[in-house]
């Protein structure tokens, strides 16, 4: 699944990000604990050079807890670069975000002034939701489609943090198929702009692979069948997803699955891996390289035809 779903406003975000980083002390980007790979932007990486970054794996609660400390391990890697699980219940984990941003600003304890830290990361991975329990009020919108947030604010902590708000940004071309997949189903894109059908049949199949016994036991299946659109006519069935003729309606069940992943209804779970991540970053430079050695070839092409 290829997604290109780049409006405006993220447009537009992505050019004042980079207009303001200079002044910026911390980064932090959240990310969705269930997909940090998925989940991480490329153009933040592009934007960021050498500045100091915390990144929190948001939603720990939805995520595979084992799997998570070992994305956390993964993401501290790099030089000047933090990883945190966060849960919006955590009050402990919220005072945690501000030490460790003081932490990378070493230099800011010296001048008495705040830590400029600038917070981004995908829609609906909790951002706002996330500044509003640091701020102790209601400052940022909500809600459970991604893309709320439109604009740019500053909002002072009492800690000494000044926190700059951006809008979720995704990049113009999500080039991994795998994680267009995934981002679909935790909820990063809009409903309207994806196949439910689609990203249904690619759910399917990870649970097939991976967790056979969650699909069974939630949908009280004796056995799951191999084919992902058995399994889908299996689930409809079960839940009464039928349409014109008897037949299952794959929409109807597709959201039966995506609401229950989503709402970790089929247990906390994590969709990817670090070794997940190696793999396909090299299944994806091996397309581009193809991707350029044909353009290349037709570039050939046309000029011999000119001759």
């Amino acid at each position: 699944m290829q997604i290109q779903w780049f409006p405006g406003h993220m447009h537009k975000a992505r050019k004042e990000m980079a207009k303001v980083l200079p002044g910026v002390d911390v980064i932090i980007e959240v990310l969705d604990a269930r997909i940090p790979y998925s989940s991480e932007n490329p153009m933040l990486a592009e934007l960021r050079g050498d500045k100091p970054v915390l990144r929190l794996l948001n939603k720990a609660d939805l995520a595979d807890p084992a799997l998570t400390q070992i994305w956390v391990s993964e993401l501290e890697v790099d030089s000047g670069s933090r990883a945190l699980p966060t849960r919006m219940d955590d009050p402990a984990c919220l005072k945690q975000i501000t030490a460790i941003c003081r932490e990378l600003a070493p230099h800011r304890e010296d001048d008495f002034r705040p830590v400029r830290t600038m917070i981004t990361g995908i829609p609906n991975v909790g951002k706002s939701t996330l500044i509003n329990k640091l701020a102790g009020r209601t400052i940022a919108k909500t809600g459970n489609e991604p893309a709320v947030t439109k604009t740019q604010q500053t909002i002072r902590l009492e800690d000494g943090i000044a926190l700059l708000d951006t809008p979720g940004v995704l990049w113009p071309n999500v080039e991994n198929p795998n994680s267009g997949y995934r981002l679909a189903m935790t909820g990063a894109i809009r409903d309207t702009a994806l196949d439910h059908a689609d990203v249904a049949y690619f759910a399917a199949a990870w649970f097939r692979d991976h967790h056979p016994d969650l699909l069974c036991g939630r949908y009280e299946l004796e056995s799951l069948p191999d084919e992902e659109l058995a399994i889908l006519e299996a689930i409809g069935r079960r839940r009464g997803c039928l349409g014109g003729g008897g037949l299952v309606d794959l929409d109807k069940v597709a959201k039966v699955i995506l609401t229950d992943y989503r709402s970790g209804n089929l247990g906390a779970l994590t969709l990817e891996s670090p070794q997940d991540k190696a793999q396909e970053l090299q299944l994806v430079e091996q397309r581009r390289i193809e991707k350029e050695l044909k353009k290349q070839q037709r570039a050939e092409q046309r000029k011999k035809k000119k001759r």
